[in-house]
């Protein structure tokens, strides 16, 4: 991984550029660290992508969180946080793989 970044599931975007980011105000980035959340807050995003061989890519985005309007998305109300993404878009990092496959013997 190029930086810390929090995990998201790009499946879940309510809006071309904002993705759910969290049920609660605080989120574990990708080196084990709690993140406590806020608005304005400045983030870098990714998601794995497995193949069928294991190899792993990484969709990646930079943004900053906003807290959920329910006037503006009535649906998801389980959720607080989303990521507002930067103008950059979701970008596929093949340079980032991680090879999961397990070495031949």
């Amino acid at each position: 991984m190029d930086k810390t970044r929090i995990s998201v599931d790009f499946n879940e975007m309510v809006d071309y550029n904002i993705v759910m980011l969290s049920q609660t105000d605080t989120r574990t980035d990708s080196h084990g660290s709690i993140v406590t959340l806020y608005e304005g807050m400045p983030i870098s995003i990714y998601e794995e992508d497995i193949y069928e061989n294991e190899e792993v890519d990484y969709l990646i985005a930079e943004g900053i969180v906003i807290k959920h309007d329910l006037y503006a998305y009535p649906f998801f109300p389980h959720v607080k946080w989303f990521c507002l993404i930067d103008s950059n878009g979701i970008q596929n990092k093949p340079e980032l793989r991680k090879d999961r496959s397990v070495p031949s013997l």
